[in-house]
């Protein structure tokens, strides 16, 4: 596991185009479904100027998705905003991977405790939104043991799916070849860890309650 972190204060450019990179280079570094060797990615567009939250809005786009509760959200305003989050990437007819990851999270949630997986939002983005529907997502989420307010499956206008996906530094030419590496963030503070999907749920949860510690607190 690492992390990367900037300064406490005002958001600038520069910030915002690091976490880019960053994240381009954990999709590149992350682990693949079996089968599937990763692919070559290109860089992440250079995100435009400014500072603050129209930085953060611009970067990871405030694109209209649907959860599995049909319910339409915004990608930054809604999902990611003054959040701590932990983000993955599955697919529902997925028959290794994905349910696995999925059952891993649930137990990382679960050796949170109610207090602190409170403070978190987990986010799945599904890399078939062709199939993926909110109901089949509904369904997945509810098999898993794991439909709940705090955790939010996600799909959409497979153009619109695949905007947010590439500026999380996922392009995919298909759904099997989706990164499996997790990346949990503090939005509002600007640290984010790449972790990997076999860390112990112990540990993930630890990095996740380093995360949710206010800045000025650390």
């Amino acid at each position: 596991m690492s992390s990367f972190s900037s300064r406490h204060g005002g958001m600038r450019s520069l910030d915002w185009l690091t976490l880019g990179a960053c994240l381009w280079i954990f999709a590149s570094m992350a682990l693949a479904h079996e089968g599937h060797a990763p692919q070559p990615q290109p860089a992440p567009p250079t995100m435009a100027s400014g500072a603050g939250t129209r930085d953060a809005q611009t970067w990871f786009t405030d694109t209209l998705l649907k959860d599995q509760n049909g319910r339409e959200l915004r990608f930054y305003s809604d999902v990611l905003k003054d959040k701590v989050v932990m983000l993955n990437v599955i697919f529902t007819h997925c028959n290794d991977a994905c349910p696995l990851i999925t059952r891993k999270l649930r137990e990382v949630r679960e050796a949170m405790g109610p207090q602190l997986a409170a403070q978190v939002t987990f986010v799945s983005l599904s890399s078939d939104p062709l199939n993926d529907t909110p109901e089949v997502l509904k369904a997945f989420a509810e098999k898993q043991g794991v439909d709940g307010p705090n955790w939010l499956f996600l799909t959409g206008d497979k153009a619109r799916v695949d905007l947010v996906l590439g500026r999380l530094g996922q392009f995919l030419p298909s759904p099997e070849q989706h990164s499996t590496q997790l990346i949990a963030g503090d939005v509002a503070g600007k640290r984010w860890s790449k972790i990997r999907p076999d860390a112990p749920p112990a540990a993930i949860a630890q990095r996740l309650q380093l995360l949710a510690q206010p800045l000025s607190g650390r």
